[in-house]
């Protein structure tokens, strides 16, 4: 099955994944149970170029995914973004005092993330976007909002695969610049040659569905996305073995505006909003989560 065939299968009614579209599809904004995002006025950020330039220009420009089920998403035939990412994206804007209609989603491939936000091209990166110390060096993080763990996406009828510890000799994809193709690389969980590489993680479900590679290997939030609009074909194997702490990407030198965006996330923490955005997106896969602790730095 392709995923373009899995797409339409969201489209006709499968999961109700995400905060907007019709019941069962990713882009049901009518029937979801998270909560809109406020708009706040008079919003000041002192010391923020970025905040500057996004008020200036009157829209905020987000760069995220659109090709993951449950966290960022676009509705082929409407347009829209969707997805945990998606909402907490909107949390923010709303924050720093920009509505829906002043919203711009960019999508950005893994590979592009840093270059993106030093560029300018993007005010903000809200995208599975794993916080480390080497991407640090480049731009910084508001968060974590959300930990996932590293696991590995199977045919539902492959029985050879467990967990990592049976990848050798195995085909493996994954995304370039992300941190679980690094990981099998450094790890040597498969042979060289058996690494595959493509731009985004709906690629290497196609291929998986053609049964020219052997797993998928990403975060276990994405894979239970992709597991749960094909469970017949599909299936989520072994114990993750990571701690990918998802963060808010932005300029490097902007503490202005990550205390901001972290001041944000807390209280959505604290009075339940994170809950319920996870709930009505994330949260449908199954899996049970709270919020992090905040790294304030």
């Amino acid at each position: 099955m392709r995923v373009r065939t899995l797409a339409v299968t969201l489209l006709v009614g499968g999961l109700a994944l995400t905060a907007c579209g019709k019941s069962g599809s990713p882009a049901d904004s009518g029937s979801s149970s998270a909560p809109q995002a406020a708009v706040a006025t008079d919003v000041k950020v002192d010391g923020s170029k970025t905040f500057d330039a996004m008020k200036a220009r009157g829209k905020v420009v987000i760069g995220v995914k659109d090709d993951q089920p449950n966290l960022g998403y676009k509705d082929a035939a409407t347009g829209k973004y969707s997805g945990f990412d998606i909402e907490i994206a909107r949390l923010i804007a709303g924050q720093l005092g920009f509505g829906e209609d002043k919203i711009t989603y960019k999508a950005v491939p893994s590979a592009s993330r840093e270059s993106a936000i030093t560029n300018g091209d993007i005010d903000y990166y809200v995208g599975t976007y794993t916080i480390s110390d080497p991407r640090k060096e480049k731009v910084s993080f508001a968060g974590p909002y959300f930990v996932a763990g590293q696991d590995l996406l199977v045919k539902k009828s492959n029985t050879d695969i467990t967990g990592k510890d049976s990848l050798k000799g195995k085909k493996v994809c994954s995304v370039t610049g992300s941190t679980p193709i690094q990981r099998v690389k450094d790890q040597k969980l498969t042979d060289a040659d058996k690494i595959v590489e493509f731009q985004t993680y709906s690629q290497c479900v196609e291929k998986l569905a053609q049964g020219a590679i052997d797993a998928v290997t990403t975060d276990d939030a994405i894979l239970k996305g992709y597991a749960a609009q094909d469970p017949d074909n599909f299936k989520v194997v072994g114990a993750t073995f990571s701690q990918e702490p998802y963060g808010i990407g932005l300029g490097h030198d902007d503490k202005a505006l990550r205390t901001k965006m972290n001041d944000v996330l807390q209280k959505a923490y604290d009075d339940g909003t994170w809950q319920k955005i996870y709930d009505s997106t994330l949260g449908k896969s199954g899996s049970k989560a709270s919020p992090p602790p905040l790294t304030r730095y």
